[in-house]
């Protein structure tokens, strides 16, 4: 290893991963829900990140209606993104919320989970979500407050049921199947597919629009993209992007990026490229194709040589 390694190592800032923190946006109260299967609702979050505005509602949440009850599949940014999505299940069924799906730690995802804390509902989560939140729950807690302020942030809600391979959960007329992945987008993503439709929930193992945020593997992304790809699903709800996506050239669109951003990141190694070189130019033949590649493709090419510089 060349001496600009140490040079390199300083410059790979080690803070925790904001992901969709902190600009753009709209209230939650602006929102519709479009229904992308037999009572599967889903809300479109904006390509953007959180602020005041928008109440961090800014990932794609919604539920699933079976005959006997309502899974969530994600709780919302924020205690204020969650307590909207609650009323509009509301409005929709009365049946119990039986369970919460938390995909992964990243606040846009889990951080309106506390507004479903009064329906008692099984919090769902990989096993690894728990520690996750422990590292992290707080830090990201204390940025909401700083953008919401106190009342509308939310809380940490830690998993009750920690899926540590697959788990199945029967709400009445469909049952929903969970994969725990291996470290990729972070290191505890959740997918999901419902049995009764066919579609597949990748959470933030799928972006469509808005550029992929790499915050565990890029390897290991890679590789879950084939674990996805095995489950033959041909609709998927990723995680950002539009409510429902054809799944193959949707997942072919995020492979080509995290591959050229593998590809190009061994090459400016093997260079000894200093990073602020690579960060201007690793994976510039996409920047026209994703929206918010000035704030994140930096950031991604920072974590990617993080993991790449050892091989």
């Amino acid at each position: 290893m060349s001496s600009l390694s140490a040079n390199r190592r300083q410059a790979l800032f080690g803070g925790l991963c904001l992901c969709c923190l902190p600009t753009l946006g709209r209230s939650a109260e602006g929102f519709g829900l479009d229904e992308v299967g037999p009572g599967i609702f889903i809300r479109r979050g904006p390509d953007a990140e959180a602020t005041a505005d928008n109440a961090d509602a800014i990932a794609n949440i919604g539920f699933i209606v079976g005959e006997k009850s309502v899974l969530v599949t994600e709780s919302g940014g924020s205690l204020t993104d969650g307590q909207w999505l609650r009323a509009e299940i509301a409005k929709r069924t009365d049946k119990p919320i039986s369970h919460v799906v938390l995909t992964h730690v990243h606040p846009d995802h889990c951080f309106g989970a506390a507004a479903f804390s009064d329906d008692k509902p099984v919090f769902v989560g990989h096993h690894a979500l728990r520690s996750a939140l422990d590292a992290r729950g707080e830090y990201y807690r204390n940025r909401l407050v700083e953008i919401l302020g106190p009342d509308k942030a939310g809380s940490v809600v830690y998993p009750t049921l920690e899926v540590k391979d697959g788990a199945e959960i029967d709400i009445g007329g469909r049952t929903l199947r969970f994969t725990a992945h291996g470290t990729a987008h972070t290191n505890c993503d959740l997918s999901m597919r419902d049995s009764g439709s066919g579609i597949l929930f990748p959470a933030d193992l799928l972006f469509v629009t808005r550029i992929p945020s790499l915050d565990g593997s890029l390897i290991g992304w890679l590789k879950q993209t084939e674990v996805l790809k095995a489950m033959g699903a041909t609709k998927a709800v990723p995680g950002h992007g539009p409510t429902l996506v054809d799944f193959a050239p949707a997942m072919a669109d995020l492979t080509r990026y995290l591959t050229t951003l593998r590809d190009e990141t061994r090459k400016a190694v093997a260079a000894d490229l200093p990073i602020d070189k690579a960060i201007s130019s690793i994976g510039r033949s996409e920047r026209d194709k994703w929206v918010l590649f000035d704030t994140y493709n930096g950031r991604n090419v920072t974590q990617a040589f993080k993991e790449l510089e050892w091989e």
